[in-house]
């Protein structure tokens, strides 16, 4: 069933962002931003504060999630504003992990947040600064899915069904430590630009009419910005837009063929294009580029498929909410304990979100084939997102991808392929809410009638909404002691290993010194050696090979070092060592 608008009705309400006309103060110079943008704009701020809360309550001294990745993430975040503000040249070669290079490419680098990494300095600012982004991303998420249904034909209600569903959906709760992961608004945006710039949607397919290479141009910009958060979530991006490259021009060449007459498309939206693809194509090779050097200088840093296989979730995992979740969390516990890890695994998209995309197959603004299109892309996600899982081996599937596709084998997550899969799920159900919105509109004349259908639209937004209401935990994130700012860098800072390390690249965020400590996505070979050297450290061994390999200070913090080998350290002598001890409030600084 295809549900058509008829009839006349307001334009705001069924108008798609194209259809909209420009708003030109008086005078006619310029543009203002339509109502309808502002109002998505400050509501997706708004509906961000509260469905994240309490992360804006005490934003200088907690941290969504856990004490783990994101306080490596807020490292990040600060270390690319002061290095490109300080020395760009040595953006790659970090602060920590010394005498390491390429460091800051151990992990995604969420390089694209550069420009927030230079507001302020100091571990209080990296701290507020983190939870402000973790706001804002999901506003943009989304904004841009809310824009991406717009464009696609879908009315405002249908536009914040989706932008709701997609931006707090349950499975990402299970991610409110991995800012690179959540941080996907930049998908929908993009999408929703290029398919504004070349004038297509879903609803009313490709409308020359309608190009706007400027907006084409800005896709593609804001689709290199995205691959600069990380090729994580990037990579899939990449590829997508290729083979939307390559499935346009085959069906452009196909028209022509077939109508022996060449469609119309502009030689200002094809340099447009060819400007953004240069600009999205260099940001991806550069980026990648590094990556490669990374591996060439660690090769183990090189991932199997062992660990692809390993993090390939069961079926039931897309019908499994992460613990998290307010709603689905304590009643999914059981679910959860069958995942061997949940963490990767519960990836529930939302109950409401699933009914209302399989009902939007049948009742749909979109034309039946569209529609159909968005189910098998559905249905190709979740077989891919199922890895090895999927036929027993993963392949043909997740697999297969990452033998034959260069960089997919580092992805080592198949469920993050749930980016993709809920995206379409909301598309879908934009599709029905438009319909029910407008087949509504059309059979409503009484004012208490149309307030009653008003009402009963508020519904599938207040379901999507309550299935994002967040127990994330707020941990609150330990400061750095006075005595590291005092301690000549380089310097070791005891006990190291483990995700201690993260804690201590957040400290470094006050004034950036050089510190052998770091923790990524895999061990350099020089830190498991530093780390055996020092097990003893004071004793003349350990302090030989510290200053061999340039490190001027040891930090260390006892109230840290239970169960490690560095357990007791304030107790051993440093007679004739050559070096000297201090203390300062509880933490000893050794000047080698």
């Amino acid at each position: 069933m295809n549900v058509r608008s008829a009839g006349a009705r307001p334009a705001a309400e069924s108008a798609s962002p194209d259809q909209i006309p420009d708003e030109r103060p008086p005078g006619g110079r310029g543009r203002r931003i339509p109502r309808e943008w502002v109002l998505a704009i400050v509501g997706s701020v708004l509906l961000a504060v509260a469905l994240t809360w309490p992360t804006l309550r005490h934003p200088a001294t907690t941290i969504p999630g856990d004490l783990g990745d994101p306080t490596l993430q807020a490292w990040q975040v600060a270390w690319s504003g002061h290095a490109l503000l300080s020395n760009p040249l040595g953006l790659w070669d970090s602060n920590t992990f010394y005498p390491e290079k390429y460091t800051y490419a151990y992990s995604d680098t969420l390089l694209g947040y550069a420009s927030a990494g230079m507001l302020g300095s100091g571990f209080e600012a990296a701290v507020v600064r983190y939870n402000v982004l973790y706001v804002l991303l999901h506003a943009l998420a989304c904004l841009g899915a809310y824009a991406l249904a717009r464009q696609l034909g879908a009315n405002r209600w249908g536009g914040a069904v989706a932008g709701v569903a997609w931006a707090f959906a349950p499975w990402r709760l299970a991610h409110s430590g991995h800012l690179n992961i959540l941080s996907s608004g930049g998908i929908a945006l993009a999408l929703a630009m290029l398919a504004r710039g070349h004038g297509w949607s879903l609803r009313h397919g490709y409308r020359p009419e309608r190009r706007r290479p400027g907006w084409a141009l800005a896709g593609w910009l804001v689709a290199a910005w995205q691959v600069s958060l990380g090729f994580g979530i990037g990579l899939p991006l990449v590829y997508f837009l290729l083979a939307a490259v390559l499935v346009a021009a085959g069906c452009y060449g196909w028209s022509w063929w077939r109508r022996r007459e060449r469609p119309p498309f502009g030689r200002r939206l094809l340099l447009a294009d060819l400007a953004g693809g240069v600009a999205f194509g260099a940001v991806t090779v550069l980026l990648g580029l590094v990556y490669l050097r990374v591996v060439d200088l660690n090769p183990q840093a090189q991932r199997t498929l062992d660990w692809t296989k390993m993090f390939s979730p069961p079926l039931m995992g897309f019908l499994t909410a992460p613990g998290d979740s307010w709603v689905w969390g304590e009643r999914h516990a059981a679910a959860r304990e069958q995942l061997s890890w949940p963490p990767e695994m519960a990836l529930l998209p939302g109950m409401t979100l699933i009914g209302l995309a399989a009902a939007g197959l049948f009742v749909s603004a979109y034309p039946l084939r569209r529609r159909l299109a968005l189910g098998l892309g559905v249905l190709g996600t979740v077989l891919l997102g199922l890895g090895a899982t999927f036929g027993g081996d993963g392949d043909p599937g997740y697999l297969t991808l990452s033998r034959l596709l260069p960089g997919w084998d580092a992805l080592r997550t198949p469920g993050r392929m749930m980016h993709w899969t809920s995206l379409l799920l909301a598309l879908l159900a934009a599709g029905l809410v438009t319909a029910l919105a407008e087949s509504s509109g059309r059979a409503t004349n009484r004012r208490r009638t149309r307030i009653l259908a008003t009402l009963v639209l508020l519904v599938p937004l207040a379901l999507v909404t309550v299935e994002g209401v967040n127990r994330t935990p707020h941990p609150t994130v330990p400061p750095p002691p006075a005595a590291l700012r005092s301690a000549p860098d380089p310097i070791l800072v005891l006990p190291a290993g483990g995700v201690g390390d993260l804690t201590y690249m957040l400290w470094t965020t006050d004034g950036f010194p050089r510190v052998t400590n770091g923790l990524g996505g895999f061990e350099p070979a020089s830190q498991a050696q530093t780390r055996v050297a020092v097990a003893s450290f004071p004793d003349p061994g350990s302090v030989a090979y510290l200053r061999g390999i340039g490190v001027r200070s040891v930090v260390a913090v006892p109230s840290r070092a239970a169960g490690t080998p560095w357990e007791g350290i304030e107790a051993r002598p440093v007679d004739g060592l050559g070096i000297t001890r201090e203390d300062r409030d509880g933490v000893l600084v050794y000047r080698l």
